[in-house]
């Protein structure tokens, strides 16, 4: 596996005592990552090395090309060395079932998705909108998640980022049982390989559809965000940040709670919050 961290040399600035000190400072690492399916390369992806078998399988759930693990045949690295000879582990084959039928915007995704971008490689805006093999249900007389508890998981999610505490440049996406627990914590330099990183972890136990579950990221709720948390049925969406207008346009489609600037003490809900309890 490729290292997580990077070392490099960084002059320190203070102006105020117009002083220069030259340290060393620990960098997330970003690395590019092949996905193949079968023989043949699918998509590049800049990500932070590790739990590269989530993000694959995470990946493809969020794509709509997979939705069960037996449709999951194997995942395995493939060859691939720096130009000291090295293996680099940037290159993963995924081998689906016979019958799993590719996208047809795929022969068009031969494209690097940045780690700034969940969906830079799709053909076209109307193939974005996938349809989920999940339907997000209603929720019941009771409320999934409490208010207080919802609050709280921006905290609970900084206190279990351990790649961010040493360098300062990553994001996170965390799944929570609705009384606050944290099922799957996962890191990257983005927030939705991040995401793609949990969905997988979830996918590759058998856990989908993540029906009683909420996510939480520690950036923005963009569209993408919305997306795979719809496509992996999660039924409640909050972010420390804001949401777009199209994430909150989908998650209304969708029927995902949508919740951002959600900061301690205070949170907005944008769609539909009778899934929070006061």
């Amino acid at each position: 596996m490729g290292r997580l961290i990077h070392r490099v040399k960084a002059v320190r600035l203070d102006v105020g005592a117009q002083r220069r000190v030259v340290r060393e400072e620990a960098l997330a690492a970003e690395e590019p990552l092949e996905i193949r399916l079968g023989h043949e390369p699918f998509t590049v992806s800049m990500r932070t090395p590790g739990d590269d078998f989530d993000l694959v399988a995470g990946f493809l759930v969020s794509e709509g090309i997979i939705f069960e693990p037996a449709q999951l045949i194997s995942l395995r690295f493939c060859a691939g060395e720096d130009e000291d000879g090295r293996q680099t582990f940037n290159v993963v084959e995924a081998q689906l079932r016979p019958d799993v039928a590719l996208p047809l915007a795929a022969a068009q995704r031969h494209v690097t998705t940045t780690s700034a971008c969940g969906i830079c490689g799709t053909a076209s805006i109307d193939a974005v909108r996938k349809s989920s093999h999940y339907s997000i249900t209603a929720p019941t007389d009771q409320p999934l998640v409490k208010a207080e508890v919802l609050a709280g998981l921006p905290t609970e999610l900084r206190e279990a980022q351990k790649l961010f505490e040493q360098t300062g440049g990553v994001h996170a996406a965390g799944l929570f049982a609705p009384d606050g627990e944290l099922l799957i914590l996962r890191e990257d330099v983005g927030r939705h390989n991040a995401v793609d990183k949990v969905v997988g972890s979830a996918f590759r136990d058998a856990r989908l559809p993540l029906d009683d579950t909420v996510l939480q990221v520690s950036g923005r709720a963009s569209f993408e965000l919305v997306q795979k948390a719809a496509m992996a049925g999660v039924p409640v969406l909050a972010a420390v940040s804001a949401p777009s207008s199209l994430a909150v346009e989908l998650a209304r489609e969708a029927g995902v709670t949508l919740v951002g600037f959600s900061r301690g003490r205070t949170l907005n809900i944008y769609t539909h919050g009778d899934r929070i309890g006061d």
